[in-house]
């Protein structure tokens, strides 16, 4: 257990202060060389980097975040929802200095960060899920294997290096779907790529290192380093990949031939050996899977690739636009905004052994992270000096989570198939209007069908009313609240924060007043609707 957790649960304790003493000291005196001081090395390694440009570009960089902004921000990206009204209001009435990395500690340890990083890697190592239906019932399976291994906080490079490796299904069908018997696997990563050589290729490459091949894939590019006998060398990592039925429907009828190691280039008479894309051969043992001897190479910190393409991918999900950008593309002209950082924290995250939650904490940490989204100068107008906080439209997951924290709402338990994610309801249809192309978080933007969905579908309408909302009956009802404080509730329900006193003093004006229906309650939940559909809900600042 990290210190920090540990002081946080400190005067909850029940045990005698004798003996409380005795247990205190020793678990400081275990835990303090650990997590807390490298995480504030880290994050204080971004932050001398990223000052020394802005010293020497002329950069005045936008000032430290309130704790409000900062609480919405970090909610949303490592919980993937807004806070509660009571968590927002214990974190704005702390005093402690170490407050912000606290809350940090909270969210890491638990269920939220489980669930908002597995819809992350689902959308990063099956996006094909997203768009497709019979693939998207691939997905809770999949999902289900992802949640396994972050509980349990297990090292990227060991979940990359199983998902590689990971048993075919031999001469048997496996149910890829859910997965109901059996240890959980991630088979659904190669069904959903069609047990494709080309495709598992420029998929493993382009998500693990960065590097997006499949432009050679048909012919030599003139302008591109990648060459087509380069692309079917690593294609033929996966050639002993091959499917046992010739129906494609049955996704789990797959084997493998191990000592399988060649493709042919297609409408050529070219036979290429597999090869790693630095160049250097492979050490072949027989009887091993070649996606092993791969998973080998791909995964080790002496990797050029893999810890950089993660670092740059983690750094975009947080700071909305990556040090190489697109995160994904490192090639060719595209380079890194800050190439020492780039190098400086794919070592760091290596030599702690490529630990997300270690990665996480230091960033988050960092001052530069920390920064407010207002721009206060003009010199903060470019996204890639890192000056003030990009704005970030929501994912679909995002938004209707926030949505039910703020309203107070529960899904329906659903005894025959409680555990199905994809089950038919609010969420499911929800996530299906609001599913975005794009990868970029500064890039979603809001469709009309989306914006018509928030301002009167059956959802928004029902969960902002008067009768359904927990949220808002509890507001209007409660009998020693004055309007302001009514107010100032519903801002903290959906916005994290405060009213500044114009926005208290008019809305109280117009509540007061009753609104057009010459109802307070009703002006009430015009307020609260108003709130939900707001920009600044919207988007994570």
């Amino acid at each position: 257990m990290p210190p920090l957790k540990q002081l946080r649960g400190a005067t909850a304790c029940p045990l005698s202060g004798a003996l409380w003493g005795i247990l205190f000291l020793g678990a400081l005196i275990l835990s303090r060389p650990v997590k807390a001081d490298d995480a504030q090395h880290l994050a204080d390694l971004i932050d001398r980097r990223i000052e020394a440009r802005w010293e020497s570009d002329g950069v005045t960089p936008a000032p430290i975040a309130d704790d409000a902004e900062y609480l919405r921000r970090v909610y949303l990206h490592i919980g993937g929802t807004i806070p509660t009204v009571a968590q927002t209001r214990r974190f704005l009435a702390s005093e402690s200095p170490q407050n912000r990395r606290l809350e940090v500690e909270d969210l890491l340890e638990g269920p939220q960060y489980i669930t908002n990083f597995s819809n992350f890697w689902t959308r990063v190592l099956m996006p094909e899920s997203g768009t497709d239906i019979q693939n998207r019932a691939q997905r809770p399976g999949f999902q289900a294997w992802l949640r396994q291994h972050l509980a349990r906080n297990t090292h990227y490079n060991a979940i990359v290096y199983e998902l590689l490796t990971t048993p075919l299904a031999g001469d048997r069908s496996m149910n890829v779907a859910m997965q109901s018997t059996g240890p959980l696997t991630p088979i659904a990563f190669f069904t959903t790529k069609q047990i494709k050589p080309e495709n598992l290729a420029a998929a493993t490459s382009r998500m693990f290192m960065g590097i997006r091949i499949e432009c050679a894939q048909c012919h030599n590019h003139p302008h591109d380093d990648w060459k087509q006998e380069q692309f079917w060398g690593y294609a033929a990592f996966f050639a002993g990949i091959e499917r046992t039925s010739r129906d494609e429907n049955a996704l789990g009828q797959v084997k493998e031939v191990f000592d399988r190691r060649e493709l042919t280039i297609p409408e050529q008479e070219t036979v290429v050996q597999a090869m790693y894309l630095d160049g250097s051969q492979p050490q072949w043992r027989s009887k091993v899977s070649s996606r092993r001897t791969l998973a080998d190479w791909l995964t080790t910190k002496q990797n050029p690739y893999f810890s950089k393409a993660v670092v740059n991918r983690l750094w975009g999900h947080f700071f909305g636009v990556g040090i190489v950008d697109p995160i994904d593309d490192f090639g060719g002209p595209n380079q890194p905004s800050h190439p020492e950082l780039l190098e400086a924290l794919a070592l760091d995250f290596a030599e702690h052994d490529f630990d997300l939650k270690y990665f996480i904490r230091g960033l988050t940490a960092s001052k530069t992270y920390q920064r407010s989204s207002r721009m206060t100068h003009a010199s903060q107008g470019e996204p890639q000096q890192f000056a003030r906080m990009t704005v970030q439209g929501l994912t679909g997951e995002q938004l209707f989570d926030s949505m039910a924290v703020a309203v107070g709402y529960l899904e329906p338990f659903q005894p025959i198939q409680p555990f199905q994610l994809d089950r038919p309801g609010p969420r499911t249809e929800f996530l299906e209007l609001f599913d975005s192309n794009s990868d970029s978080p500064t890039e979603r933007q809001t469709s009309i069908l989306q914006a018509l969905a928030m301002m009167n579908g059956q959802f928004s309408t029902s969960v902002t009313s008067l009768e359904q909302s927990s949220t808002l009956s509890a507001v209007a009802e409660f009998p020693w609240m004055k309007t302001a404080d009514r107010i100032d509730a519903l801002y903290l329900a959906t916005l994290t924060r405060k009213p500044r006193p114009e926005e208290r003093e008019r809305l109280t004006q117009y509540v007061d007043s009753g609104g057009p229906a010459e109802n307070p309650k009703q002006a009430l939940a015009d307020v609260f609707w108003a709130l939900l559909n707001s920009s600044e809900f919207l988007f994570n600042h």
